[in-house]
C-alpha cells in the first residue's frame, strides 16, 4: 500500500494556514533546520513544526524518519544550493542537499506563522513536471471539472471524455492510501493522469477526483474520531460511480471502477450491492492484511544497503509494536492505534478487520480484471497469488503480471525502491491497452 514507506516523504504533509506573509528569513530557518537534522538535534527542528504537524510526529518519530534517509543515502555532507518560491500564499524553500551515495531535494513549505506546514525528502529531479506519454492523443478527448458530492464533503474532479456522441464505456479512479490529490501525483509521476488521458484516448471516458482526506484531511469524518474507510474512500467512490453513470455521453450500463493499491483492496466493497457497476480492475490490490504488508513494507525498506543497521532493527521493532496495536483483540471505538508513528482512529482499523477482497469478490457477480507489477515492494506477488486462489472460480477473472513493473505501474529494472517513483516516468502503453481492450470486451454484455 502506497506511502507506508520507501517514498522518502518523512514528515506527514498537513493542511498549512493560509494568511499574510510574515518577515521571516524562510531560507535562513531552512538551513538551520537541516543543520539541526544532520546534528540529529530533533527536539530543536520539531519546535518549527505547525501545530498540525506537532500533534503526529515527534521527536523520536523524525528521528528514526532520518535514519531511513542515511540508511539509503549514507551520511549528510553539505547543503549545495537552496532556492526559494511563494505559492498560495506559502513559501516554498528548495534545498539541494548532498550525501555520501547522492543528492536529495529537502522542501520546505512554511506557512504565514512562519512554521513548517510540509517537509519532504526527493531526489532533484522530482521537481520535473509531468509531461504527456506518447500514447496520449490529446486531440482526441476534452476535459472539464466536475465535483463530487457526498453529504456534507464536495471534492473537486475531473471528467476526461472521449471527443464524439458516444455513448462511451467509463471508470471511475479510486486511489491508493494516503491523502492523494486527483491525479495520485507522487513526485513528477501521475499515474491517475496516465490512466486518464491514455483511456479517453482508446474511447473510455474517465473520471478521477481528490480524495477526501487529501482536501479536508481531520475533518474528512463528522466525528475525527470515528473515521471508517467508508468515509475515506468508498461513499466517494460510489457517488463518483453515480456521477460518471448520469453523465451525457457516457454509457450506464458500462461503469467499471479501477482501485489502486488501497483502491484495489477495497474495490469489492464498493461494488457490492451496487448495481450500477458493471466491472472492476484491482491494479496492486492487496488480499493480505494492512498491517501484514507494514511490516514487510519496513523490513524490505530497512535492508536496501546491505546489512540491517541497529536504526533499522529500531524501524522494525517500532512497526511490529505499531501493528500489535492493529491486531488488539480487545481495540475499541474511541481508542487510538498509529501508523508509522502518525495516530489512526480504531475505529479505521475495526472497519477493515475482518474484511477478505478476496471473498467478497468471488461473491461479485461482474468481470473483474487484477493487474499486477512483479517488482512491486508495497503490494507483492504474493497478493496477487492470493487474488487468483480466491477467483479460481470465478467465470470472468482475468490476471496479468508485468514483470518490469513496480507499485505505481512503472517500468524499471533492477530492485525496486521508493527513490523511483521520484524520476519521471508513466504507465506504459501496455498497461493501457491492456484495460482498454478488457473495457470494450467485458462491459459489451452488462
Amino acid at each position: 500500500m502506497r506511502r507506508l514507506t520507501f517514498l522518502l516523504i518523512f514528515i506527514l504533509c498537513c493542511a498549512p494556514t493560509f494568511g499574510q506573509k510574515t518577515a521571516t528569513n524562510y531560507e535562513a530557518q531552512a538551513r538551520s533546520i537541516v543543520n539541526d537534522l544532520a546534528a540529529r538535534r530533533f527536539e530543536q527542528v520539531v519546535a518549527h513544526f505547525s501545530p498540525e504537524i506537532a500533534k503526529v510526529l515527534d521527536a523520536l518519530a523524525l528521528a528514526a524518519a532520518w535514519d531511513g534517509v542515511i540508511g539509503q543515502y549514507g551520511a549528510f555532507g553539505s547543503i549545495e544550493r537552496v532556492e526559494q518560491e511563494e505559492k498560495g500564499g506559502l513559501q516554498v524553500v528548495y534545498l539541494t542537499t548532498a550525501f555520501a551515495r547522492g543528492k536529495l531535494m529537502l522542501t520546505m513549505v512554511f506557512d504565514s506563522n512562519g512554521r513548517v506546514a510540509s517537509f519532504t525528502a526527493t531526489p532533484p529531479e522530482a521537481r520535473e513536471s509531468w509531461k504527456p506519454p506518447e500514447y496520449a492523443k490529446a486531440d482526441s478527448f476534452t476535459e472539464r471539472a466536475v465535483t463530487i458530492t457526498t453529504g456534507l464533503w464536495q471534492l473537486p474532479g475531473t471528467l476526461t471524455i472521449p471527443s464524439g456522441a458516444g455513448p462511451f464505456p467509463g471508470v471511475v479512479l479510486v486511489h491508493g492510501s494516503g491523502p492523494n490529490d486527483q491525479d495520485e501525483s507522487i513526485g513528477p509521476n501521475k499515474t491517475f493522469k496516465d490512466l486518464a488521458w491514455g483511456l479517453a484516448s482508446r474511447g473510455v471516458a474517465v473520471l478521477r477526483y481528490e480524495k477526501r482526506t487529501h482536501k479536508y484531511g481531520a475533518k474528512s469524518s463528522a466525528d475525527p474520531a470515528t473515521l471508517t474507510v467508508a468515509d475515506e474512500t468508498i461513499d466517494d467512490a460510489r457517488s463518483a460511480v453515480a456521477l460518471l453513470a448520469a453523465t451525457q455521453g457516457v454509457d450506464p450500463k458500462r461503469i467499471c471502477v479501477l482501485g489502486h493499491s488501497l483502491g484495489g483492496y477495497i474495490a469489492p466493497r464498493i461494488a457490492t450491492g451496487n448495481t450500477k457497476i458493471a466491472g472492476l480492475v484491482l491494479m496492486a490490490g492487496n488480499t493480505r492484511p494492512v498491517e501484514d504488508l507494514v511490516v514487510e513494507q519496513i523490513r524490505y525498506g530497512v535492508s536496501l544497503s546491505g546489512k540491517v543497521t541497529p536504526e533499522g532493527e529500531k524501524q522494525i521493532e517500532a512497526a511490529e509494536k505499531e501493528m500489535g496495536e492493529w491486531r488488539n483483540p480487545d481495540l475499541k471505538p474511541g481508542m487510538t492505534v498509529h501508523l508509522l508513528g502518525a495516530p489512526v482512529p480504531a475505529s479505521y482499523v475495526l472497519d477493515l478487520r475482518g474484511y477478505k477482497p478476496g471473498e467478497t469478490a468471488a461473491m461479485l457477480k461482474i468481470p473483474i480484471l487484477v493487474l499486477q507489477g512483479e517488482r512491486d515492494i508495497q503490494v507483492r506477488t504474493a497478493d496477487f497469488e492470493g487474488w487468483k486462489k480466491a477467483l479460481s472460480g470465478h467465470a470472468n477473472a482475468t490476471f496479468k503480471l508485468y514483470p518490469a513493473l513496480n507499485h505505481l505501474f512503472m517500468p524499471g529494472t533492477g530492485p525496486s525502491s521508493g527513490s523511483e517513483y521520484q524520476k519521471p516516468n508513466h504507465v506504459p502503453k501496455e498497461v493501457i491497452d491492456d484495460i482498454a481492450a478488457w473495457i470494450a470486451t467485458n462491459t459489451m454484455m452488462k
